[in-house]
């Protein structure tokens, strides 16, 4: 009795280790791909409460411009809906930023098709695409930061500007894993 209870539970925990593990996976890439991001606290929050798969780092670097892209259309929307009722000149800072802003959804959003669909013969061009586009993002974020706008705005664009710093290092960090994987099969 006492070896059968034994054997029980020694598979138990063979088992629950190996769902512990499994489970943990996705968590345990998060954190390491997070701890060298420009902002890594806010890349772990984002990526770990994030509903969707994030088992490799492509997933993680859809997970990051999906984050981004949906933090720069509230930014957009709240940009558009903030400008009615506005001085001359608040209104002015206001519209470039807006413009700017919903450049940056597209680009986000271009790069998030790309990334949707990478292939091997295509990879490097489609990185490139990516890492370009991200980056006119950041650019154009930046820029509305560089007008005079609102504290309540400027903070808004500013964590926006965090989020898709982090999406492009993630992506900088998927073109760097690929190439690893190319040179060690």
């Amino acid at each position: 009795m006492t070896i059968h209870f034994f054997l029980f539970a020694t598979l138990l925990l063979f088992f629950s280790a190996a769902a512990a593990s499994k489970h943990g996976a996705p968590q345990d890439l998060v954190r390491s791909s997070c701890v060298h991001a420009s902002y890594p606290s806010i890349c772990l929050r984002t990526l770990s409460s994030y509903s969707g798969p994030a088992n490799t780092p492509r997933d993680l670097a859809q997970a990051a411009v999906k984050v981004s892209l949906s933090r720069a259309r509230k930014v957009s929307h709240y940009l558009t809906t903030s400008v009615m009722g506005k001085s001359k000149r608040e209104r002015v800072a206001l519209s470039d930023c807006v413009e700017q802003i919903a450049e940056s959804v597209d680009e986000l959003s271009k790069t998030l098709g790309e990334l949707k669909h990478l292939r091997g013969e295509t990879f490097e061009f489609q990185m490139s695409n990516a890492q370009t586009w991200v980056s006119a993002a950041l650019t154009n974020e930046d820029t509305c930061l560089d007008g005079k706008v609102k504290s309540d705005v400027n903070r808004k664009i500013t964590n926006v500007a965090k989020v898709t710093s982090n999406a492009l290092y993630m992506i900088n960090r998927l073109d760097e894993s690929r190439g690893r994987h190319r040179l060690n099969p």
